[in-house]
């Protein structure tokens, strides 16, 4: 069961055209780019605001969803009775209602959280909330190399926002039978990967077994997120922290940095590497 939408998704531009002067050793002509646009987004719960959030105002849904599940505000999606997204003239509300004892555990730890783009470990009010003990991935799934070479090849036709913009990340869930069974985008890395948790979680067909792959860097909260999503495996075309690393090692995740179509580094749990 997903939430009630009790209004209709965003009708807000992700983009617009904007004029550029584009030089070279010849001098300069005006022309015009594809620009991501970015827009303030107020995750609401029981009517109080629980984060404010930069982000590209698309599949805000699942946005809200997926932030839901990731920061532990509800442990599943039908903790969520309804959900509503409400554009202002300052940005867009995303307002969700909780089940009854999921509301009055959030009401016991209310806080107000702000993030700008790209930010990092949203509403973290203490040490050991922000080195909470992730899930443990489950095991069994086993990945080739050619099966990561060909999701890598196929990422950047998906990425439609990335690339017309160029400004833009991207989380992809790769399945095994060869193709992306869902991917999102946005300006914000944690946001595109909330994005991808969100509609996963409210997809009516189980999740195929595949992997999770990341156009950005692996920092210790997209790890942490993707535990959340039980994703085995996690491919990054960049490298992780070593925090990331660590963190990865206790959920036991594979974890795989640097990844081009030619090659890519396994950091933690080569097993699942076939």
């Amino acid at each position: 069961m997903t939430p009630r939408l009790t209004h209709p998704a965003s009708s807000l531009p992700v983009s617009r055209r904007a004029p550029v002067m584009r030089m070279g050793r010849d001098g300069g002509a005006p022309d015009h780019r594809e620009v991501p646009e970015e827009t303030p987004v107020a995750l609401v719960h029981d009517g109080s605001t629980t984060a404010v959030m930069m982000a590209t105002p698309s599949d805000l849904e699942d946005f809200a969803l997926g932030f839901s599940l990731t920061e532990g505000i509800v442990a599943d999606a039908r903790e969520i009775e309804s959900l509503e997204v409400v554009e202002t003239e300052l940005g867009v509300e995303v307002r969700m209602w909780l089940s009854r004892p999921r509301s009055e555990t959030l009401a016991g730890r209310r806080r107000y959280l702000a993030g700008p783009t790209g930010c990092g470990l949203c509403g973290i009010d203490s040490l050991g909330e922000a080195m909470r003990a992730s899930p443990k991935a489950a095991e069994g799934l086993r990945i080739s190399p050619a099966e990561i070479a060909a999701a890598l090849e196929a990422l950047p036709e998906r990425q439609t926002l990335g690339a017309a913009t160029r400004a833009v990340h991207a989380a992809g869930w790769w399945a095994l039978s060869g193709d992306f069974a869902c991917l999102r985008e946005d300006v914000g890395r944690h946001n595109a990967l909330d994005k991808l948790v969100g509609a996963l979680a409210a997809a009516k067909t189980p999740r195929p077994d595949g992997a999770l792959f990341l156009t950005s860097r692996i920092s210790v909260e997209m790890v942490q997120k993707a535990a959340v999503l039980g994703a085995q495996v996690l491919v990054a075309v960049s490298a992780p922290t070593a925090l990331a690393i660590r963190t990865a090692e206790q959920a036991a995740i594979t974890l795989v940095g640097v990844a081009r179509r030619d090659g890519f580094e396994v950091f933690t749990r080569p097993d699942r590497i076939s």
